[in-house]
C-alpha cells in the first residue's frame, strides 16, 4: 500500500497548485491513500469550507489540521459534518470535529490520526497519552498514519519512537520546511520530522517576504498575505507492507 502525505497547503495559491499536480502524482505513484494538511489553506489563515472542498477535489482522502484550524468560524459546522476533515485530537472535549478518521476500502482500513504538539505551543492534552487512547479505541489498526502538527523537532521524533512498531508512519507538519531525515525506525514505523508545505517557493513559509520582514523588524501587527509566483508541493510517500502494516520505503517528493 502507498500513502502520500502532503505538507501544509497555503492559501488559494497552494490550493490551485495542489489541484494542478496532485491528480497526476497520484496516478504516477499508484497512491492508495492521500492525506493533506489544510489548516492554512484559506487566504489570510485558517481553513474555510471552500478551501477544504478544493483540497478534497484535488484528491485528498483526509484533510488534517493544526493550531490554525479554528481561525475561521465558518469551518466549525463542516468539521462536525465531515468525518474526513480532522482537527488535532488532543484538543479539549467539546471542541468541534474529531481527531481520527478511518478510511474503509473494504479489503483494508486505514486510520488517520491528527495530533498537536505542546512544546512551544498551546498547553493541550498529552499527545503521547492521546495516541495511546485512540489506538486502543480503533482496535490497534494494522494501518495507521499520524500527522503530528508540532513546533519542536525533538517532540516529533520522540512521539515517533514512542509509537514505533504500533503505527505505520508519522509525518510532522507545521514548520512548512521539509526536512531531510526521512527514515524507517527500528520497529518499522516510517518517519519524517516535517513534510514541508504546498505554496509559493519564493516566500517566508508561504507569506510575502517583505511582510515577514516588517513583522520581525518592527514587532508590530502585520496582515500577512500569500506570496506570488511559482508554487511547489511537498510530500512524502510511505510504502507499507500489506501484511504487517509497517513501512518498507520512504520517499520525499517535491513537485
Amino acid at each position: 500500500m502507498k500513502v502520500l502525505c502532503i505538507g501544509d497547503v497555503v492559501g488559494s495559491a497552494g490550493c490551485a497548485h495542489l489541484q494542478k499536480v496532485l491528480p497526476r502524482m497520484k496516478r504516477e505513484l499508484a497512491v492508495d491513500i492521500c492525506v493533506v494538511n489544510g489548516e492554512n489553506s484559506a487566504d489570510g489563515n485558517g481553513i474555510l469550507p471552500q478551501s477544504a472542498a478544493a483540497i478534497f477535489a484535488a484528491g485528498a482522502d483526509v484533510i488534517t489540521g493544526g493550531n490554525h484550524t479554528f481561525r475561521r468560524r465558518e469551518i466549525y459546522e463542516e468539521l462536525e459534518r465531515n468525518e474526513f476533515l480532522l482537527r488535532p485530537a488532543n484538543l479539549p472535549d467539546g471542541t468541534p470535529g474529531q481527531g481520527m478518521a478511518v478510511i474503509d476500502r473494504g479489503r483494508y482500513q486505514v486510520a488517520v490520526i491528527n495530533l498537536q504538539g505542546t512544546v512551544y505551543m498551546e498547553s493541550l492534552a498529552c499527545p503521547f497519552d492521546t495516541l495511546d487512547t485512540l489506538l486502543a479505541e480503533a482496535g490497534n489498526p494494522r494501518f495507521c498514519v499520524v500527522d503530528f502538527h508540532a513546533e519542536a523537532t525533538a517532540e516529533k521524533k520522540a512521539l515517533a519512537f514512542y509509537a514505533d512498531g504500533r503505527i505505520a508512519a508519522l509525518f510532522g507538519t507545521h514548520t512548512h520546511v521539509a526536512t531531510a531525515d526521512e527514515q524507517i525506525l527500528p520497529q518499522g514505523t516510517g518517519f519524517i520530522t516535517d513534510v514541508g508545505m504546498t505554496g509559493p517557493v519564493l516566500s517566508c513559509l508561504g507569506v510575502k517576504p517583505e511582510l515577514s520582514i516588517e513583522k520581525m523588524r518592527t514587532k508590530l501587527p502585520v496582515r500577512f498575505a500569500v506570496a506570488d509566483g511559482e508554487c511547489a508541493m511537498d510530500g512524502v510517500l510511505f510504502t507499507l507492507d500489506d501484511k504487517t502494516g509497517r513501512t518498507v520505503d520512504v520517499q520525499r517528493i517535491r513537485v
